[in-house]
This record gives structure tokens, C-alpha cells and sequence, in this order.
């Protein structure tokens, strides 16, 4: 049976430039957080009309990449549009779901950089852990969950799964925002590093079961900190 030839089609300008602006956010042109240009610059740059670049401003928005704030213009708020839905849906629920989503991930991420890791991602999980050790000791519970969340991806990057590293990347400021902000009590904080030396133990060991019961045993800290 003969096919049908499907129409062709053209993508409307507007389109197209939410397609250029898109990749121009996800190659850091514009970082998160940033305010981009001011209306009239965008349209002196790109050579457009307004209705244009409203229109694909918008549309950026809808995606969660863009955020408009009244009277201070619009900022960047994501680098991509599944980052931008995992953040909205892990603030959505329960962080005890969050944090089973945790386990599910960096266990399974763990016990693979215990098989896969080299001595160059050893050398820098024992870096952030020295790095962790010392914001935990400090005065800024924010530092401390930053470098945190390094940590974690540096462990998921060593397991060597590429795509495994590219959806944990998505989600990490999706956890990062939802996790963020626990006060350590001295006893936890140091059951929180005595966990994560045995993390990196394990690793170095390639041991992937003890890794795994590690990396399961952070997140039960987490949980049973945040129920106390």
C-alpha cells in the first residue's frame, strides 16, 4: 500500500526562537538564577518584533525555564524543563517519598562506583569529604548542604552510568531543595560523617554491598533526624 507523504511543515519564528533561547539557558548562556537581557535588547540582538519574543518568552516561562518578577524582569530559573518539574513535584510531596526516591538512586549508584570508580574519583571523593567535614564544622548550614550534594554527585558520576548520571543531575536540585536546610545535632552530625567515611571506604575497597548498606544508611539518618 502506498504511503501518504506527510505535509511539510516550517516552524514559526517564535518556535525556532524558543528553540535557539532554550539551548542558549541550557549551555549556560544565561545561568540560573541570572536576569536575561531587557525586552528591547533581545529584540536589537535577535531581530525580531515583540510579539515574537513575548511569545516565545512565554513559552519558556510555561516550561518552567523562565520566571517573570514584577517589576525586576525576568530571571532564569531553570537549565532545563525536567529539572524545573522534578523541583516542582519533589516540593509537591512528602519528603519521607523524597528521600525513598534517595535511597532507590544513590544506593544503587554507590554500589556501581564501588565496581567502576578510578583513582582520580577517589581522589576527589576524599576531597569533598575533607570539604564536607569542614562546612559541617561551620556556622553555615547552607555550605554544609551544598557541598553535600557535591558529594552525592561525585559518588553517582564515579558509578559510571551515563544516563544513571544525566537523570541524577536533573534531580539533584530537585533533592538538594526539598532536603536542604537540616540543623545537625553534634551526635548526628557526627554519625553523619562517620557514615560517609564509610562510604568512601567502601568505595575505595570496591566493596559494593558495604557501599550500598552505606549509602542506605545516610538516608535513614536523614529520615530519622527529621521525624525527632
Amino acid at each position: 500500500m502506498k504511503r501518504i507523504n506527510a505535509p511539510r511543515r516550517t516552524a514559526s519564528l517564535s518556535a525556532q526562537l524558543v528553540d535557539s533561547l532554550r539551548s542558549h539557558i541550557e549551555a549556560g548562556g544565561w545561568p540560573v538564577g541570572t536576569r536575561i537581557p531587557s525586552e528591547q535588547s533581545l529584540i536589537e540582538e535577535l531581530g525580531v518584533g515583540r510579539s515574537t519574543l513575548r511569545e516565545a518568552i512565554g513559552a519558556l516561562v510555561h516550561l518552567g525555564l523562565l520566571e517573570p518578577r514584577a517589576g525586576d524582569g525576568t530571571y532564569v530559573r531553570s537549565s532545563s524543563e525536567l529539572q524545573s518539574v522534578m523541583v516542582r513535584r519533589a516540593s509537591s510531596v512528602e519528603r519521607d517519598k523524597v528521600l525513598e526516591l534517595r535511597t532507590v538512586l544513590e544506593e544503587y549508584a554507590s554500589g556501581a562506583a564501588a565496581l567502576r570508580r578510578d583513582e582520580a574519583q577517589l581522589r576527589q571523593l576524599r576531597e569533598l569529604l575533607a570539604d564536607a567535614e569542614a562546612a559541617a564544622a561551620g556556622a553555615d548550614p547552607s555550605a554544609a548542604t551544598n557541598v553535600d550534594a557535591l558529594f552525592h554527585r561525585a559518588v553517582v558520576r564515579a558509578s559510571g552510568n551515563d544516563l544513571l548520571v544525566e537523570v541524577y543531575d536533573y534531580l539533584g536540585t530537585a533533592l538538594t531543595s526539598s532536603l536542604g536546610g537540616l540543623t545537625w545535632e553534634t551526635a548526628h552530625a557526627e554519625d553523619h560523617a562517620r557514615l560517609h567515611r564509610r562510604l568512601v571506604d567502601a568505595i575505595e575497597a570496591q566493596s559494593a554491598d558495604e557501599a550500598r548498606d552505606a549509602a542506605a544508611a545516610i538516608v535513614r539518618l536523614t529520615r530519622d533526624h527529621e521525624t525527632e
